[in-house]
């Protein structure tokens, strides 16, 4: 009887505990629940008004824009400050008893937002009036050649067009004369953001800022130096055929030329060496009326996002391409300066691939996951959409060309890709070991390290006794720090997508020049599995999901690399 009693006893006891432990559970989750309400009641307005007053801003590039865009800002990051409520998020996010997958990742997603402002309110407020200062700057800055300002579209056009070696020399150095502008005021920028980082326990702000985005730096790292390894030696050859076409062009030799003869300010984009005028193709196309065909074709309707955006030039209007979602709820609006070339064509694909991707994310997903599952992944979309503009397939099937010259171009157009790809390989190689380095110590010769990492990934040679900022130019460096990476890992998700839908929805082996136009199916495969989901998988499991394999660069190598 007393066995009995002390096992009725033990059993009860194990009852209790699994009881009160469910209700532990049970009350973490819904004081989670509540706190998330809280935070999204509080940033949603806020969010929506400095997203405004940013495009605005991007728009005009008037003063009082941009400060009014700092203030939204500033009162934005009030709430990421909030001490007392990021301490229960941290109460809540260490407390190892929720349950639900889903409050799970919207607690990790409010402490990666809160995280770098747990720091003093007068450094948060230096570190965004600075990066105001200088977005200002990189705004409203216009290259003077001979006493006449230039728009950075046209100082791309003198690249890639002339062939007068006077001439490109004046335009490149002009359009790096905005270097000294910003320089000190980037390398501040830095020093501030380590400051950030450092105070939460990181080394540094690059560490902090991947880590925070899900992303393992040594993992990122390792990626790379494979990259760099699959990519060397083909684009070492392509780099040597390159420069032999660009001496014949120029009338110079081999090696006289120069960082100006590779047709845009960075040697980010490939020259053009094959027989081959895509811009041509362009020249009288209505870029906008092509996007919106092609996208409606694959099942994805634009037209709001056209009507709310602004895609032409302006006075003092930002000289880029963005996309933005103002409110999470809808309201997607597309930055863009067309031209009618190859080069916005492949813009505006891009920029409204990342359109796409936020329109069609589920509205029943809740509002802090509501978004694209990673950075790279909304790049990756946007990226396979750009592609298109060199496919002579799909050049075709928009009735931009003719059968005739779709085989011209489906046999050029891949050459131009591929270089286009390795090109960007070794150049995002730069970006990325650069704003580590920067990270790592700003306060070592940036100048020098800059052209270093040009020279042995680039393959191209600095200026002689050259020793200006010319890292400084690159606007990703001090407005979207830290972000460049993905870029690459988007093309290598790219290729990854491009291999699924060859396979399994058009049934084809033909990887190089597929034809995406008017199949719905495509549509519905971005949209039911990479776009629906927003950030409710981590990014790698919804890749899985969505291709039956974790990220791997196979298919960039199998595609692009010999």
């Amino acid at each position: 009887m007393k066995a009995i009693h002390v096992l009725i006893v033990a059993t009860a006891w194990l009852l209790f505990i699994q009881c009160s432990t469910g209700r532990k559970e049970n009350t973490m989750n819904a004081e989670a629940d509540s706190l998330i309400s809280q935070f999204v009641n509080k940033v949603k307005p806020l969010y929506k008004e400095m997203a405004l007053s940013y495009w605005n801003a991007s728009i005009t590039g008037k003063d009082e824009d941009y400060q009014k865009s700092l203030e939204a800002e500033l009162k934005y990051n009030e709430v990421l400050a909030d001490k007392e409520l990021f301490a229960k998020v941290q109460k809540i996010r260490t407390s190892g008893q929720l349950t639900d997958t889903l409050l799970i990742r919207q607690i990790e997603t409010i402490y990666a937002y809160m995280l770098p402002k747990q720091v003093d309110t007068a450094l948060s407020r230096q570190i965004t009036e600075l990066q105001n200062q200088i977005e200002k700057k990189f705004s409203t800055f216009r290259a003077v050649i001979d006493g006449k300002k230039y728009t950075d579209n046209e100082i791309e056009e003198i690249l890639r067009t002339s062939t007068d070696n006077k001439k490109l020399e004046k335009a490149w150095l002009a359009v790096k004369e905005l270097g000294p502008v910003v320089a000190e005021d980037i390398k501040k920028l830095a020093k501030l953001r380590n400051q950030v980082a450092q105070l939460q326990g990181y080394k540094n702000y690059h560490e902090m800022k991947l880590m925070l985005d899900e992303q393992d730096p040594i993992v990122i790292e390792q990626l790379f130096d494979e990259l760099d390894q699959l990519t060397r030696d083909s684009f070492k050859k392509l780099k040597d055929e390159m420069d032999e076409k660009l001496a014949q062009r120029y009338n110079i030799k081999k090696e006289e030329l120069m960082p100006w003869h590779y047709q845009n300010r960075f040697f980010q984009e490939a020259p053009s060496i094959y027989n081959i005028d895509l811009d041509g193709y362009y020249k009288n196309q209505n870029l906008e009326k092509i996007t919106i065909d092609f996208f409606a074709s694959i099942g994805m309707d634009i037209t709001d996002i056209i009507n709310r955006s602004d895609l032409y030039e302006k006075e003092g209007k930002n000289q880029h391409a963005y996309c933005t979602d103002i409110d999470n709820e809808g309201d997607i609006r597309i930055l863009c300066n067309i031209r009618p070339n190859n080069q916005w064509m492949g813009t505006m694909l891009h920029e409204f691939g990342h359109g796409v991707y936020d329109k069609y994310i589920d509205m029943n997903v809740p509002y802090l996951l509501r978004e694209p599952a990673h950075t790279f992944t909304t790049e990756a979309v946007a990226m396979i959409m750009g592609r298109l503009s060199t496919n002579g397939e799909w050049m075709k099937a928009m009735g931009i060309i003719n059968d005739e010259e779709a085989k011209k171009v489906n046999e050029e157009g891949f050459k131009m890709l591929r270089l286009e790809q390795l090109v960007f390989s070794r150049w995002s190689q730069v970006m990325y070991r650069f704003e580590k380095a920067l990270y790592e110590n700003p306060d070592q010769d940036l100048n020098a390290l800059w052209w270093d990492l040009v020279e042995k990934y680039q393959m191209i040679k600095r200026p002689k006794d050259r020793n200006m900022p010319d890292w400084a130019t690159k606007t990703h460096i001090a407005t979207s720090p830290c972000y460049y990476h993905n870029y690459l890992l988007g093309e290598l998700l790219a290729s990854q997508f491009n291999a699924y839908i060859v396979k399994h929805i058009l049934k084809s082996d033909n990887y190089k020049t597929p034809n995406y136009v008017g199949n719905k199916e495509i549509g519905n495969f971005f949209i039911e599995k990479v776009f629906k989901p927003g950030r409710i998988y981590y990014w790698n499991d919804m890749i899985e999901k969505a291709t039956g394999e974790k990220l791997t660069p196979k298919y960039y190598a199998a595609q692009f690399v010999e």
